[in-house]
């Protein structure tokens, strides 16, 4: 193999049996034959992914598997490409990942909806190192936070801990969305999911999108969920990411977000348009197109949450009643039935109504005397 200065042009040529490969900054002079066969190789793998076939977790090449051509058909019938802008959403509850894509008219639609094979802890955000909590709120994904060569398929970091993570203290590392249906902290997709979410963000990102938001909700944010966990320690944070939620569902576009006073708030940025301090004052409103919409919105959901949250205390304090009223029928039945079993004993005595046997004699018969003799 001889290695000279190259023009970073690629080209191919045969001289003899020996072929020259130009790539990058660098010539590689190899055999014609050994080209041959890594490039079939590797035209043979991406044909095997574009058709169908996923390429196996030691293939190098697997972070390259194109979209599948249903998936690009899907897109183009939706008005958007590989390469147009795209959002995640999760929600813990019922396991769904979306992943939505910008159209041609700006806002978003709805792409598909993948299965989470599995993540840990319960419903709320994660707190500290070890806790075995998978994330909550809003993130970032980045081309950065893509990594090509995960141990469990193919994986990109959540950017946990976010600002708002930052502000209060929180922990934690490497929480991850990745394949192989296994998590300690992250969230598992099977090794088909990931690999298409992958190369999603990577055509995302190739198309010029800096950014893919992330969401992740406990559960779809309406009024009726949200009050069944109305004396949940997580509901006043719930409560704040509620608004970008609402405000996706208003708008169908990823609401912009930032922190201040260690809290999430969106739509709302700096007068000289540099980020907001997590710690500090949030500044003034100004415009807002959304705002109207949004506070006739949350207006309605929150008389929505508190005739939900009245109707769930009426019905368990119903269910409370019942309940106590059943024990306390049962602790009259026991009463009657030891009344009764008293009364029976001071009637007869402690002894039995009647009795087909004779009781047995307490002290023994006297022994008869002798019989006279002569008799």
């Amino acid at each position: 193999m001889v290695l000279q200065p190259g023009d970073g042009a690629v080209t191919l040529c045969r001289v003899g049996n020996r072929a020259l490969v130009r790539a990058d900054t660098v010539l590689i002079r190899l055999p014609f034959s050994r080209i041959l066969g890594i490039a079939t190789v590797l035209l043979a793998a991406l044909a095997l992914a574009a058709c169908g076939g996923l390429l196996p977790k030691t293939s190098a090449q697997r972070s390259y598997q194109p979209l599948k051509q249903t998936a690009i058909n899907k897109l183009a019938e939706m008005g958007s490409s590989p390469g147009s802008a795209m959002m995640i959403r999760i929600f813990k509850q019922t396991s769904e990942f979306e992943v939505w894509k910008q159209t041609k008219t700006g806002s978003f639609k709805l792409f598909n909806t993948y299965l989470i094979c599995a993540y840990s802890g319960g419903l709320g955000p994660k707190v500290v190192e070890g806790d075995r909590q998978s994330p909550e709120g809003f993130y970032n994904i980045t081309p950065a936070l893509m990594n090509p060569n995960s141990n469990y398929y193919l994986a990109f970091n959540t950017g946990f801990p976010n600002k708002f993570d930052q502000a209060w203290g929180r922990t934690g590392s490497e929480l991850m969305v990745h394949g192989d249906c296994s998590s300690r902290g992250c969230y598992s997709m099977t090794d088909e999911g990931i690999a298409e979410i992958y190369a999603l963000a990577r055509e995302s990102f190739k198309g010029g999108n800096a950014v893919i938001q992330m969401q992740i909700f406990p559960f779809r944010m309406t009024p009726q969920k949200l009050a069944q966990y109305s004396t949940d320690p997580n509901l006043p944070f719930w409560m704040d990411i509620k608004e970008g939620y609402d405000r996706f569902e208003l708008s169908k576009t990823p609401p912009s977000w930032d922190v201040c006073e260690k809290k999430y708030v969106f739509g709302l940025s700096s007068p000289d348009g540099t980020p907001l301090n997590a710690q500090a004052t949030c500044p003034a409103r100004g415009s807002d197109p959304l705002l109207a919409q949004l506070t006739s919105k949350e207006s309605a959901d929150d008389a929505a949450f508190k005739v939900e949250v009245a109707a769930l205390a009426d019905r368990d304090a119903k269910a409370a009643a019942t309940k106590q009223a059943e024990a306390d029928e049962l602790a009259a039945e026991k009463a009657r039935g030891a009344a009764i079993g008293g009364f029976i004993s001071g009637v007869f005595g402690g002894q039995p109504a009647s009795s087909s046997e004779e009781p047995a004699p307490t002290t023994p018969a006297p022994t008869p005397m002798p019989a006279p003799s002569g008799a």
